[in-house]
């Protein structure tokens, strides 16, 4: 995975590249009639209520958010905190994850305990995206539930609408007002700009840099996107009373978008339904 990838999951304490199949770090040696998994990725849980396999699901991460199913069952909290002890109390036989998460202690453990540790390419794409609810849903035996959700997809996907007039639009990461981060080129939230037909204003730059007055002036966006967890940290308006902010059209017009962290940046099967929701959302840009 690219450095953004890695920066991005980092500064999310979410899970979001090319697909190309589940990896397992321990041999099999014996069929399991059924599993009884932990998933560490809200993408790869996603996937799996998409398929209908949650009856195998006994556990999740903090990024495990939807359906909300899901947040009934054991929450295991963040992976790059997680105690293997708590997982090791679920008596699971798989744990699956994007393998850019896996640590090489949780590594060691899940061996030691004789639990298979399953892992898949971090998506960074709707075509990506597509492939990884095929390859989860090959490996829990669904292959057949997941042409509905790529057909869906797709549908989706041809029902964005043409906009007359691309907004630049900036996404700024925070977590308060101690840490804003603006999105630059080549990452995952450019490309969800782009799809929903919006254009980056963080140009000039890869990966993700720090918000500064002087940078969010010169890329005068015509409107701001945040995660909605992000825009509350900040308090009621808050990013309008970010230094530059207030000079940008964005500012000006107070135009800002808030969506859910984990639709808008986990290339899961609701990749279509976060571009859809972002495209409604241009079309009110000023």
């Amino acid at each position: 995975m690219k450095n953004s990838g890695f920066l991005f999951l980092a500064l999310l304490s979410l899970t979001t590249a090319c697909n190309s199949g589940a990896k397992s770090t321990e041999k099999k040696e014996e069929k399991v009639e059924e599993k009884r998994i932990v998933s560490l990725s809200g993408s790869l849980t996603e996937i799996i209520y998409a398929v209908g396999s949650q009856k195998e699901l006994i556990g999740v991460d903090v990024t495990s958010t939807y359906p909300a199913a899901a947040e009934k069952l054991t929450n295991l909290g963040h992976v790059r905190k997680l105690a293997v002890e708590s997982l090791l109390v679920l008596n699971p036989t798989h744990v699956v994850m994007l393998e850019d998460e896996v640590s090489p202690d949780l590594k060691s453990k899940l061996a030691q305990a004789k639990i298979e540790l399953v892992t898949f390419k971090h998506p960074n794409s709707v075509e990506e995206a597509k492939s990884l609810v095929k390859e989860v849903a090959a490996w829990l035996g669904k292959t057949d539930a997941s042409e509905a959700v790529v057909s869906k997809i797709d549908s989706d996907i041809k029902n964005l609408s043409k906009l007359a007039k691309k907004p630049k639009v900036l996404f700024v990461y925070a977590r308060g007002a101690g840490t804003l981060m603006v999105a630059g080129e080549k990452t995952p939230l450019e490309k969800m700009i782009v799809l929903a037909g919006g254009e980056n204003a963080g140009k000039g730059f890869t990966d993700f840099k720090p918000l500064t007055s002087e940078s969010v002036i010169a890329a005068n966006p015509d409107v701001i996107l945040m995660f909605t967890s992000g825009a509350q940290s900040l308090g009621p308006d808050g990013i309008f009373n970010v230094p530059g902010v207030a000079a940008t059209n964005a500012g000006k017009n107070r135009a800002l978008i808030q969506m859910d962290g984990q639709l808008l940046s986990g290339f899961g099967p609701r990749v279509a339904e976060a571009l859809s929701e972002l495209n409604g959302e241009f079309k009110k840009v000023k």
